[in-house]
């Protein structure tokens, strides 16, 4: 399939292997982050660290909206079928995330509650025109990837006066984080980037020049397969060797410097930045996350139904909040492959098929 097995091939990942060897320092340590899910996947999935120079590190960052997402928000979602009888929508990645006393939307369903897994928030909208008589709530959650799709459901809806419709807005922004890792307190030492690949299809190349500059970091934005992790691990490697820190792009076959300007727009038009929301492992971050615009009000669920905050803490001896800003593996973790099994997760990243432990487990490495 064009675009896929081309950059899988056998003998050019060897001949990447080979410039790799040959153009890293020996004595220098190279700590590589890939900010998103998909690449730590592509890393395992394909062997991809075993034909990495043995001073060269992946380390694991926060590319997994379900794993950044905290237990209070699925509390939330909870709360809202058992106590206002709606109907919740959500991606199926959700269902089995761990919320509060180890309750998920799984066991909520399970229970009673009228929670359906749709793979398009057109899917949503069928099921709200299909229950004029019942409330609809789309438990909305991704990057930047996953919001211009929910900013067309709430314009449809308000198009067509679908009154039963509202959105509970979890999008979150890939930059802020970014800089939260780089800003906290006690930073992870990290080299450099592998830039995410889907949400720069959206938000272009330009929005990393900032932290290239600013904090001395190279970044590429790098592809999902194995030749496109590689490549992008050279070039970061040759900007380090040679003391440059600017934003290059792998990923030119679908990432311009501009990002798709369409959906930028229709973004704009429909949510605005939260003055603050909380992530899974990092905190309180600022303008980190959307919420709708006041001409939209009427679709926010968290207005429509007076959703409170809530405040909750993940399992103990979890690692995931570590692992998620890099501070940890998840071999790291003493829960890993025991009592923490995708049958039985204790933890988001675990979980979700973005997941690092998800990774970990399903290519060996919870077992190695």
């Amino acid at each position: 399939m064009k675009y896929i097995s081309e950059f899988r091939q056998q003998d050019l990942a060897l001949q990447l292997a080979n410039a790799l060897a040959q153009t890293v320092v020996p004595d220098r340590h190279y700590r590589l982050m890939e900010f998103c899910g998909g690449h730590t996947h592509a890393i395992f999935r394909y062997g991809v660290q075993d034909l990495m120079p043995p001073n060269v590190e992946f380390i694991h960052g926060p590319g997994c909206p379900v794993c950044v997402l905290p237990t209070g928000r699925i509390d939330n979602a909870i709360q809202l079928v058992e106590q206002q009888d709606v109907i919740l929508c959500t991606y199926a990645d959700l269902m089995r995330v761990p919320a509060t006393g180890r309750n998920s939307l799984l066991k909520a369903k399970a229970g009673g509650g009228d929670i359906r897994m749709v793979y398009s928030t057109q899917d949503v909208l069928k099921i709200v025109r299909e229950n004029p008589a019942r409330q609809v709530v789309f438990f909305a959650i991704g990057f930047e990837t996953t919001t211009p799709p929910t900013a067309v459901a709430i314009q449809q809806a308000q198009a067509e006066g679908l009154a039963n419709f509202s959105v509970f807005c979890n999008h979150v922004l890939t930059p802020a984080a970014m800089q939260a890792i780089l800003d906290a307190p006690q930073p992870v030492a990290i080299d450099a980037f592998l830039g995410p690949s889907h949400v720069s299809t959206v938000i272009g190349s330009q929005p990393y020049e900032t932290f290239a500059e600013r904090y001395a970091k190279p970044i590429v934005i790098a592809g999902f397969e194995p030749l496109d992790v590689m490549q992008s691990a050279l070039m970061l490697i040759r900007q380090l060797n040679e003391g440059r820190h600017e934003v290059e792009n792998e990923y030119r076959r679908a990432v311009t410097r501009q990002g798709n300007l369409k959906a930028q727009a229709l973004v704009r038009d429909v949510f605005e930045l939260r003055p603050q929301f909380e992530w899974r492992g990092l905190g309180l971050i600022p303008n980190s996350a959307l919420k709708l615009q006041a001409g939209y009000a009427e679709f926010d669920a968290e207005q429509r139904f007076n959703m409170p905050a809530i405040k909750a803490s993940d399992v103990k001896g979890c690692e995931c909040p570590a692992i998620l800003r890099g501070a940890k593996k998840p071999q790291d973790c003493k829960l890993l492959g025991t009592v923490c099994t995708p049958e039985n997760p204790m933890g988001s990243c675990m979980v979700s098929s973005e997941g690092a432990c998800a990774a970990y487990w399903s290519y060996g490495r919870a077992r190695a």
